[in-house]
């Protein structure tokens, strides 16, 4: 064989050889690169998620303090108006005592008629306020509490 064509064929196999391992060094490059795309992807999905979640445990958290707040003071308001309550059951039958003493037949009958009618308005007014202020505590809890995705 002639020692051109030995020289242009190893050549040739030298610049296919380094046309092959260049070729295959831009695939890795490019097969690196589709990887670093979809672990980046990957890692704000899970950012999005996580900040999601916050987002949703900080509301309902929230909702569960406030509701914790609002059952506290709804307690104090009941205690009060029980001590109010209490204090107009004595006046009133402070009154009564005062009304039979001092007046006539009819004043007492009508004290005493009195005096019954504002208890059982007292006792049913007592027992629906703490029932409605509790309802409303839970409805306004719920609400508050609902799941919501920012941003959405």
């Amino acid at each position: 064989m002639n020692l051109t064509l030995i020289t242009h064929l190893i050549a040739a196999l030298a610049a296919a050889s380094a046309a092959w391992f260049f070729q295959g060094a831009r695939m890795d490059a490019a097969v690196a690169e589709v990887r670093l795309e979809q672990t980046n992807e990957r890692l704000s999905a899970v950012s999005r998620a996580r900040a999601d979640e916050r987002a949703i445990t900080s509301t309902y958290q929230g909702a569960l303090n406030a509701a914790r707040t609002r059952e506290a003071l709804l307690r104090t308001e009941v205690d009060h108006l029980h001590r109010v309550s209490d204090g107009l059951r004595d006046q009133n039958a402070d009154a009564a005592r005062r009304l039979a003493a001092a007046s006539p037949g009819a004043v007492l009958e009508y004290a005493t008629a009195l005096g019954a009618v504002f208890e059982d308005c007292r006792a049913a007014y007592a027992g629906m306020v703490e029932k409605a202020d509790g309802h409303a505590s839970d409805v306004r809890t719920l609400r508050d509490a609902w799941p919501v995705i920012p941003g959405k």
